[in-house]
């Protein structure tokens, strides 16, 4: 078996896929790269046996064959050349041996039939969708997500697809983040939990992409291809709990303010805050947003003022300053919205400009208790 290939072409493309790799792996066989040789196409996959990715390189070959190949050697081998065409012979001695320029480097390989088949998906129903609002859809939801491990539900994103639209939420139960799309929509009504790690490779990928992504899915696994890769992972298994339930209808009290001032602000202020909690306290009236932060056990303080557009009654409410912090940086508006009804009920905050049409961000932070 032999192929040539350009080095920086094949870099590029391990480098997407070493994201799958676990840096400790129960089965030795995935430290590898397995390297599947059809003539002049090669697929290259990585998996740790949730998720496997594969992407489909042009190389010059009449060959065919497959090798499993250490993954952390090849890559760091691979980062030090300058673009040049790259010669793999699969040797004898069980070893691949790499030509370059100005060198010969062997690397001992793996039989490719010990490396875990990816699973097939039997009577999946599919999606098509860009690979920019995927990637936007992701962004936006993933901070979101829990890391409980007692909770495995929430620890990934729900995909809600339906012919009306596609919704995308994560919930940590302290917060949360629904993400919805009306100008794209799938043929059938169904639903799945996505864990988060094939997500932020996706969404690593993605970013900024024309690309179409199909994405196929059963009960048990979804399937996303797009380009040269395709992606397959292990669906959360679970019902997601109901949040449109968690969501207060009726909110009175709405506050408008600039996004930056207003981020900068809780910013400031919740450096003096207590270290455990990270309450931060917003009080409303008229036209003036008050934000406090005390930290009693070493008399730390502070407070600013920032005119704000108001409508509702004064009011006092309570947030832990990470939670508010982390979904305004995840904003793009220049201005947004906080909606509220009771200070011990979750207040709703959503961009007032800046999205695309048909774009929907609903961010619902819970309140903390304030000790008067």
């Amino acid at each position: 078996m032999k192929f040539i290939v350009s080095s920086t072409y094949l870099l590029k493309q391990l480098q997407v896929l070493g994201g799958v790799i676990n840096n400790s792996n129960t089965l030795p066989i995935l430290d590898n790269f397995l390297f599947e040789l059809n003539n002049t196409e090669l697929t290259i996959s990585a998996s740790d046996l949730e998720t496997t990715m594969s992407a489909k390189l042009d190389v010059e070959s009449d060959n065919s064959g497959s090798v499993a190949v250490p993954a952390r050697l090849l890559l760091d081998t691979l980062k030090t050349f300058p673009e040049q065409p790259l010669t793999f012979v699969v040797e004898d001695n069980n070893t691949v041996e790499i030509s370059s320029n100005h060198g010969k480097y062997a690397l001992a390989y793996a039989d490719g039939n010990e490396f875990p088949k990816a699973v097939s998906l039997e009577n999946a129903s599919s999606t098509v969708l860009n690979g920019d609002i995927l990637a936007t859809a992701i962004n936006k939801t993933i901070f979101a997500a829990g890391n409980d491990d007692l909770r495995p539900v929430m620890s990934g994103v729900f995909f809600q697809f339906s012919t009306e639209g596609l919704t995308f939420v994560a919930t940590d139960a302290h917060k949360l983040v629904k993400y919805a799309r009306e100008d794209v929509s799938a043929n059938e009504v169904t639903e799945f939990i996505m864990p988060k790690k094939p997500l932020n490779l996706l969404k690593g990928i993605l970013a900024a992409s024309d690309e179409n992504v199909t994405i196929e899915y059963n009960d048990s696994n979804a399937k996303f291809t797009f380009e040269n890769v395709e992606l397959i992972c292990r669906l959360i298994d679970g019902k997601y709990p109901n949040y449109e339930a968690v969501i207060p209808k009726e909110n009175p009290n709405k506050l408008t303010i600039s996004r930056t001032q207003f981020l900068n602000s809780v910013r400031r202020v919740s450096i003096f805050s207590n270290k455990t909690t990270h309450q931060i306290r917003l009080k409303i009236a008229g036209a003036e947003l008050n934000i406090s932060a005390e930290d009693i056990d070493y008399s730390n303080k502070a407070e600013e003022r920032l005119t704000c557009d108001y409508q509702g009654d004064d009011m006092q409410i309570g947030f832990n300053s990470r939670f508010l912090t982390e979904m305004l940086n995840n904003l793009t508006s220049d201005d947004v919205q906080l909606e509220m009804s009771l200070p011990n009920r979750a207040g709703i905050l959503t961009p007032v400009d800046g999205l695309d049409e048909g774009e929907q961000v609903t961010m619902l932070v819970m309140p903390v208790m304030l000790n008067n």
